[in-house]
């Protein structure tokens, strides 16, 4: 069991305090008309959602730890946790972020979990600390990882050590870096493009630290009008337990209200706007074509 791998989460605290303070204070020596700025009640609902996901994640992590521990324990392949592997091991992780991030923007009850850090209607520092409750959903994606040799402690920390990486990335002070970082790195021009909700902007820039896998697999926007934040149809509240669970609620609804069990399983695995297509009766013919051979109805 690797033992020399440092909590990063834990000793990134004070910097995320400090650069909240800073960002807040940016904010009132040099205000920006065009930016979305704080809001008080907002930003109590982020970190509220942020202190809660730690404790619910210490609840998800003893299935999720048993699971990987099982598969770790069954393959023969081993990762040493040497330095010269960690950058490769980061790599792995971010390459699986990707797909777990988008797979949780393509089905509806994984998008149940991940909405949560979209239901802000601003865009600042303390919206990377809106983070679900329910992350249960995350696990299956880094299975791979594990059955390749990963300790299950290695993964934990390049998780935590992308997690870190976007924080800085939510924030509307920073406009385009230079070309280069730009086009490898996820940044906060790329991000506030992933938490816009036009439709051109819908499901765009998934990746964690790098953005190269949204230009290899073809989800990459560039921002170029300016991001209206939060859901295409807002929750309206700051209630965190309501942050938390609406669209599991919303789901719940859509399922009582189906009718047979396609469009049940619909509302659960298809695409977190997807509803049932449902036949037309055809119109009535009229009662000048129903008198003729061969009528047809009116259109």
């Amino acid at each position: 069991m690797p033992s020399n791998l440092p909590d990063v989460v834990l000793w990134s605290i004070p910097a995320f305090v400090l650069l909240t303070v800073v960002e807040m204070v940016s904010y009132r020596f040099h205000p920006d008309e065009d930016a979305e700025g704080y809001a008080v009640k907002d930003s109590v609902t982020s970190v509220t959602m942020g202190l809660g996901s730690l404790v619910f994640d210490l609840l998800w992590k003893l299935p999720i730890v048993a699971v990987y521990t099982a598969v770790y324990a069954l393959t023969p392949l081993r990762v040493p946790v040497v330095w010269w592997n960690v950058p490769l091991m980061l790599l792995a992780q971010d390459f699986f972020y990707y797909w777990s991030h988008r797979g949780h923007h393509l089905v509806r009850i994984l998008w149940a979990c991940h909405v949560v850090h979209h239901s802000s209607r601003k865009f600042n520092l303390t919206t990377a600390l809106r983070q679900p409750w329910t992350s249960l959903t995350v696990w299956p994606f880094y299975v791979p990882l594990i059955a390749c040799g990963v300790h299950p402690a290695a993964l934990a920390f390049c998780s935590s050590a992308n997690l870190v990486y976007q924080f800085w990335v939510h924030t509307e002070r920073i406009d385009k870096l230079p070309r280069a970082f730009e086009y490898v790195l996820n940044t906060p021009s790329h991000h506030r493009v992933h938490h816009a909700s036009q439709g051109g902007y819908l499901d765009r820039n998934f990746g964690g630290i790098l953005i190269v896998w949204d230009r290899l697999f073809g989800s990459f926007v560039a921002e170029t009008e300016r991001p209206v934040y939060g859901l295409t149809k807002n929750i309206g509240t700051y209630n965190p337990l309501r942050v938390a669970t609406h669209e599991y609620a919303a789901i719940a609804r859509d399922v009582r209200a189906a009718r047979g069990w396609r469009e049940r399983v619909g509302h659960v695995v298809r695409g977190p706007g997807w509803q049932p297509v449902r036949a037309v009766p055809a119109p009535l013919a009229t009662e000048t074509n129903a008198g003729r051979p061969g009528g047809r109805p009116a259109r």
